[in-house]
C-alpha cells in the first residue's frame, strides 16, 4: 500500500489527523464497519493491500503512516500485521486504537495449540500500548482493560438491512419455493462462513446437520446460507435420507442476506463455551435479532446478557455430544404454541442494536481520546 493508493479525505485545517484501516483488507465487512463508526470523524481510510503477505503490508502501513505521523491511529481487527506496525510506531510516539472482535490468545489456539501464547502476548501487547480499545462484545473490552488498556468501549455492530415486518411473509414463501421448502416446514439455520476448523473438526451448520440426522420429526429442514471449505463437509455428514432436507443457499451478497432470513424459523448460534465463543457476540447477532428470529445457543453469556428469544442448550460446544442430542431433542419437540410465543417475543426485541447510537458513542470515544492526548 503506497501513500497514493489510500482514500484521499483529508481532515479540515486545524482538525485531528486520524488514519485508519482494517487488517481484514479492503472491500470486507471489518472496513465497512470501520467506515460507519468513523464517519462522523475526519479520519481517512487507508485501504490495507492483502497481496503480497504480511511482510508487504506490514511494509505499507508503516510507510503511510512514518511520513504522515497521525494524531490517531485506529485499527480494526487484530491482524499481525497490523498489530506489528502500530507497536512500532506507537514505540516512536504514535497513538493508536484497536477495535477488536476475538481472544486473540485463545482464539488461535484452538487452531494452533502451540501458537497460542505467543498470539496471547501479543494480543497483551496490542492491548497495553493502546490508547484504548473498542470491543466488540463487553467482555472483549473488559479483557482488554485486564491487559492494560487505559480506556475501553463497546460496539458490537447492527444490522444494515432488515426486511419490513408487513413483507416478510411474501419474501418468506418466495425463498422457500426457490430453494424447495414447503411453506408449513419447520426451518432451523444460519448464515455465515463456513470455514473448517481442523482441530476441532467442525464448522458452521455442522451441528444443525447432526440434529437433522437425529431427529424424528418429518417436517424438519435446515437451511445455511454460505460457503467455505465447510460446506463439502456439510454434504457429506448429512444422512442420505435426509439429503432432500438440507438445503445449502450458497454465498449470497451482503444486502440479500436480510431477505434469507426470512425463510427461517429459528436461527442456530454455534459457538463453544470457552475462551474464544464465550467472548464473541457473533456479527450475524444483530441481523438475527433485527429479523426477530429466536436464537438457539449453548448458554453462552450473550444468551443472558442481551434481551432476546434465546434457547439456552447444555453442552460446551456445538460439537459436544450433550448439545447434539439437546438440540434434535429439542427441535423434536418444539410446538406451534411454543414456536408462536418465541417468535412474538424476539419481533419485539428487534431493535436492540442501534447503529446511530454506536456511532455516536466511538465518536464521543476517540474525540476524548485527542481531548486528553492533547492536554
Amino acid at each position: 500500500m503506497g501513500r497514493d493508493e489510500a482514500n484521499t479525505i483529508a481532515a479540515p485545517a486545524g482538525q485531528p489527523r486520524i488514519l485508519a484501516f482494517a487488517t481484514q483488507g479492503p472491500g470486507g465487512l471489518d472496513e465497512a464497519r470501520l467506515r460507519a463508526l468513523l464517519e462522523r470523524l475526519p479520519a481517512r481510510v487507508l485501504p490495507m493491500a492483502r497481496g503480497g503477505g504480511r511482510l508487504a503490508a506490514w511494509m505499507g502501513l508503516m510507510e503511510v503512516l512514518s511520513a504522515e505521523r497521525p494524531d490517531l491511529v485506529v485499527m480494526e481487527g487484530t491482524g499481525l500485521a497490523g498489530g506489528l506496525a502500530v507497536l512500532a510506531l506507537r514505540m516512536r510516539g504514535t497513538r493508536y486504537v484497536v477495535s477488536t472482535g476475538d481472544a486473540v490468545g485463545p482464539w488461535v489456539g484452538q487452531r494452533h495449540a502451540a501458537l497460542g501464547p505467543l498470539f496471547g502476548l501479543y494480543e497483551r501487547l496490542l492491548c497495553r500500548f493502546s490508547e484504548g480499545c473498542v470491543g466488540w462484545t463487553p467482555y472483549l473490552a473488559g479483557r482488554a482493560l485486564a491487559f492494560g488498556a487505559p480506556r475501553a468501549m463497546t460496539a458490537p455492530g447492527w444490522a444494515e438491512a432488515a426486511v419490513p415486518p408487513s413483507q416478510r411473509s411474501e419474501v418468506r414463501r418466495a425463498l422457500r419455493a426457490r430453494v424447495g421448502i414447503p411453506e408449513d416446514a419447520l426451518v432451523v439455520g444460519l448464515a455465515g462462513s463456513l470455514a473448517w476448523n481442523r482441530r476441532r473438526r467442525s464448522c458452521y451448520g455442522l451441528e444443525l446437520v447432526r440434529a437433522l440426522n437425529r431427529a424424528k420429526r418429518e417436517d424438519l429442514h435446515v437451511l445455511v446460507v454460505g460457503d467455505g471449505e465447510g460446506r463439502p463437509r456439510l454434504e457429506a455428514e448429512v444422512a442420505p435420507d435426509k439429503r432432500a432436507r438440507l438445503h445449502l443457499a450458497g454465498r449470497v451478497p451482503r444486502e440479500e442476506v436480510a431477505r434469507w432470513l426470512c425463510a427461517l424459523d429459528v436461527a442456530s448460534l454455534p459457538q463453544s463455551v470457552d475462551g474464544v465463543g464465550s467472548y464473541r457476540f457473533t456479527t450475524k447477532l444483530p441481523e438475527y435479532q433485527a429479523a426477530g428470529l429466536p436464537i438457539v445457543t449453548g448458554r453462552l453469556p450473550v444468551a443472558y446478557d442481551v434481551p432476546g428469544a434465546w434457547v439456552r442448550l447444555p453442552g460446551s460446544a456445538p460439537w459436544d455430544e450433550r448439545h447434539l442430542s439437546a438440540l434434535a431433542g429439542w427441535l423434536d419437540g418444539l410446538g406451534a404454541g411454543e414456536l408462536a410465543a418465541l417468535r412474538e417475543r424476539a419481533a419485539a426485541l428487534a431493535g436492540t442494536f442501534s447503529r446511530e447510537a454506536q456511532v455516536e458513542a466511538v465518536t464521543a470515544f476517540m474525540l476524548d481520546i485527542l481531548a486528553d492526548g492533547a492536554a
